[in-house]
């Protein structure tokens, strides 16, 4: 992905919540499974880290490529992932798109 597209969806996210939440019991299927149903219906989701936060980053890389996802940032205790949908409810301007 893109630098500057990557920038424009870091820029929707901030104003998300986050829809699901890693505990205690760290990347679990019940995790793989919630994110992969939020960004069928979302794209763009924000997934807050409650335990294991040392672990934040190896964890958000497991889980985008369990769902086949990206994680667009990690910032403290919070990944945004983004994986496109067949209904595209997130238009990337074309304009970030181009080499």
């Amino acid at each position: 992905m893109k630098s500057n597209v990557r920038n424009y969806l870091r820029s929707m996210a901030h104003k998300l919540q986050p829809i699901v939440m890693v505990g205690k019991e760290g990347l679990s299927e019940n995790v793989v499974k919630a994110l992969d149903e939020a960004l069928a219906c979302h794209e763009l989701v924000k997934v807050k880290f409650q335990a294991n936060k040392e672990d934040a980053r190896e964890i958000s890389e497991n889980l985008a490529k369990k769902t086949k996802s990206e994680v667009v940032a990690i910032i403290g205790f919070t990944a945004v992932f983004y994986r496109k949908s067949e209904n595209e409810l997130i238009e990337i301007p074309k304009s970030l798109t181009r080499n």
